[in-house]
């Protein structure tokens, strides 16, 4: 199924559906986004689209669950620092809804969020579903509105039938959350990819997941460029890398791991020889200007996106950019797929 076709879910009334929808959002020293996150949701649970909003203080030292109480929300402990996955499981033991909505403390959810997610349930196999970050993040450094930007392009033009979660806007069905055992959080001890590999398992169930790119909501977060590159590299490429090749299933043909992203990574591991190698006076910088005017060619769509939200210096810039995010990403797979050859070698040679 290309991009642009759409899963076999059929449309229906928010009105029909009769799901209890419990949002769990973990926060820790919460304070600076809580009072901005936490209203939307409390307002559409007086107006009847959600059940609860159950926010899990993980040990927070600023008054965050005071904010959020005060806000409206019901506030629980989690007994000490667990971490967000560890924060959600508790919750989801304890929620009264048949659905679980996750959400970040950093992300502000539109106020048709809800309406979204009920009618993508409609589907008996669906066990999850997720959405995406909207186009206008609010901070307006380079490296926010970058990333933020990134992940809604690849989420507006990624398939409906999902391959994957994701927790910062994703809701489950409680029953398939409890069979799958929740987000894995002794190997995830931080927050990593432990949404993506608790969607792998479920899709290994049996279940369905789906994409609703109408499903927007707002990231606070600022993101600088150490903070960036750490969690990309260390927090996503590695651990995601890793995931993918202990499957077995091979590499999903979707959002940024897809066949045309890893025919642009390679491309721009080139860009890279090519520069080195002229600067090491082996071939023309003619070359190397080519080669970036091939890369832009291939990178049109996303120089569009980028050039549409935020003017041609920052698409120019942002596509760029991107290059080392392919690199690094490419990389962390390269040292992966190493690692796990080292391995296979000695215990093979120990046997």
């Amino acid at each position: 199924m290309s991009s642009n076709e759409t899963a076999d879910f059929p449309e229906v009334q928010v009105n029909d559906l009769d799901k209890r929808i419990s949002v769990i959002m973990p926060v820790y020293n919460g304070c600076e986004f809580i009072p901005r996150s936490l209203p939307p949701l409390v307002d559409m649970m007086h107006r009847g689209e959600i059940f609860e909003v159950i926010v899990v203080d993980d040990g927070s030292t600023d008054g965050s669950k005071e904010i959020a109480a005060n806000i409206g929300a019901k506030v629980v402990s989690s007994g000490g620092r667990l971490g967000p996955g560890g924060a959600r499981n508790q919750a989801a033991n304890t929620a009264l809804g048949d659905i679980l909505w996750f959400v970040d403390a950093d992300v502000v959810v539109h106020s048709d969020a809800a309406k979204c997610l009920a009618v993508g349930f409609d589907v008996d196999q669906v066990v999850a579903v997720f959405g995406s970050y909207d186009s206008n993040p609010p901070a307006k450094n380079f490296f926010s509105q970058y990333k933020n930007l990134v992940h809604h392009y690849y989420h507006s033009r990624a398939k409906d039938e999902a391959s994957t979660f994701w927790s910062g806007c994703g809701a489950v069905r409680r029953t398939a959350f409890l069979d799958s055992g929740g987000f894995d959080v002794e190997r995830y001890q931080y927050p990593s990819i432990e949404d993506i590999e608790l969607g792998h398992r479920m899709i290994k169930a049996g279940g369905r997941i789906r994409l609703l790119r109408d499903m927007q909501c707002t990231h606070l977060k600022v993101w600088r460029f150490w903070n960036l590159i750490h969690t990309e590299i260390f927090r996503r490429a590695i651990p995601w890398s890793r995931l993918i090749l202990s499957s077995g299933d091979g590499i999903p043909n979707d959002l940024n791991v897809g066949v045309g992203e890893q025919a642009r990574a390679g491309l721009a591991g080139i860009l890279l020889l090519g520069i080195m190698f002229s600067l090491a006076g082996y071939i023309s910088p003619i070359l190397v200007f080519a080669l970036a005017g091939l890369v832009l060619a291939v990178n049109r769509d996303l120089f569009i996106f980028f050039n549409r939200r935020g003017g041609f210096l920052f698409a120019l810039c942002g596509v760029f950019f991107h290059q080392i995010y392919y690199i690094y990403s490419a990389s962390a797979f390269s040292w992966v797929f190493l690692e796990r050859a080292s391995l296979n070698i000695a215990r093979s040679k120990s046997s």
